[in-house]
């Protein structure tokens, strides 16, 4: 019975190709939307992450406290111990060291003399090691603009937005003029290796990057560092098990008192996080909800309206002696067939421009110049497996309800009647 009415609907377009169409691109626009504002989610929670708050962070009790404003006097001291023991505790995160600064990059000319000087943020990251995580996590041979990768000790990157400002290029020497973590003056002579742009309008205005050993070593940190961050490998977080690795943590160091003692927080706990990410994710359903509604609804109509052009066809099954609930169920099944087809193809037709989003971006720096929000300023989609069958909601349901609606009307015509009806 279904391959008859799969025939009928292939070989009669006239009422199979418009709720196909409509079908598809509902479903396609739908898909779309998605994957867009599940790369929004994405991206923000990544950029975060990766710049700052880790999936999760480990510092001083003391540190913690002070929240994104904490000095460096207030740093965890013992480091490669610690780190060492993280490795072994949660080997399935990867850990790395970071120190944040902030002073004056100043360009001397060639007597050495300042010839330009600009106020910087500073990021001490794993830049030489033999694993490089941080080259990695920061995707920092994507980022590159001009000069290479620090090979070296005394080599730094500094952002290309920077380095037009001060007019200076891959090779220049700059010096750093910071404060040490004990509040004495600092100054550093640093080579700059190459710019960066990072894709984030906030850290693209004026930041250089050096490796943690140089920035222990100019700021008198030795073995030391504001925190350490935890990622998951595939950068995707995962609430449940950061939050679980977090008490663990906290649990083996709770017996060790003092405001120096470490601490390790999950990136939802962290200050302005929670509501963060709790705000993104709902806006997110919400968007994502209302869409699918309002397509629904299109498809909805989509439906009714196909029902109501077969007034005729309906009349002329009925006056042939076919049973109304036959009919009724045979034109529901044919609208679930024409909205799994749509469906499928909308899908599909769907995943071009998502892919093209997701690997290419699009770049919306230009409309916000002044940012300070630690957000990717190219626009990613991200396929996700609810992709692949977000579709099917209105695809589906929409159509059949549709029809199911529509269809009511077949158990009000009277038999009677339907030769006049056709005559009319």
């Amino acid at each position: 019975m279904i391959q008859f009415l799969i025939k009928g609907l292939w070989r009669d377009r006239t009422r199979s190709l418009f709720p196909f169409i409509t079908v598809a691109a509902g479903v396609t626009v739908t898909v779309v939307m998605q994957t867009y504002m599940a790369g929004i989610t994405s991206n923000m929670s990544w950029s975060s992450a990766s710049l700052s708050t880790g999936h999760v962070k480990v510092t001083s009790k003391a540190y913690a406290k002070e929240g994104d404003q904490a000095p460096n006097e207030l740093a965890y001291a013992g480091v490669d111990k610690l780190l060492r023991e993280l490795r072994l505790q949660a080997p399935e995160l990867i850990w790395t060291p970071r120190i944040h600064f902030a002073g004056l990059l100043d360009i001397p000319d060639d007597k050495g003399q300042t010839r330009a000087q600009a106020p910087m943020v500073g990021l001490g990251i794993d830049l030489l090691s033999k694993d490089a995580v941080d080259r990695r996590i920061l995707k920092l041979d994507s980022a590159l603009v001009r000069g290479h990768i620090p090979a070296s000790h005394g080599e730094i990157l500094v952002s290309d937005e920077l380095a037009r400002q001060l007019n200076v290029g891959p090779g220049a020497k700059a010096t750093l003029i910071s404060s040490t973590m004990f509040g004495g003056m600092a100054t550093s002579n640093f080579t700059i290796a190459g710019t960066v742009r990072l894709g984030v309008r906030a850290m693209d205005r004026g930041t250089i990057l050096a490796d943690v050993g140089d920035v222990q070593a100019a700021l008198e940190m030795e073995d030391t560092a504001g925190e350490i961050l935890g990622f998951f490998p595939d950068t995707l977080y995962r609430k449940q098990a950061a939050d679980s690795i977090a008490n663990r943590f906290n649990g083996q160091w709770a017996r060790i008192g003092g405001e120096f003692a470490p601490t390790m927080v999950s990136m939802s706990n962290q200050a302005g996080m929670t509501e963060l990410l709790d705000y993104v994710g709902a806006v997110s359903v919400a968007i994502v909800a209302v869409f699918t509604f309002v397509m629904s609804i299109v498809l909805w109509n989509a439906g009714l309206i196909g029902t109501l052009r077969r007034y005729g066809e309906i009349g002329v099954r009925l006056a042939f002696g076919e049973d109304k609930g036959h009919l009724y169920r045979a034109m529901i099944v044919e609208s679930l067939f024409i909205g799994f087809a749509g469906s499928v193809v909308g899908t599909g037709l769907a995943m071009g421009p998502s892919y093209w989003l997701q690997s290419r971006g699009f770049d919306v720096s230009s409309l916000m110049p002044n940012s300070s929000l630690m957000v990717n300023s190219v626009i990613r989609a991200q396929i996700t497996v609810a992709s692949l069958f977000i579709g099917f909601l209105p695809g589906l349901l929409a159509t059949g309800i549709g029809t199911a609606i529509s269809g009511v009307g077949i158990y009000k015509r009277q038999t009677a009647s339907l030769i006049k009806e056709l005559e009319a």
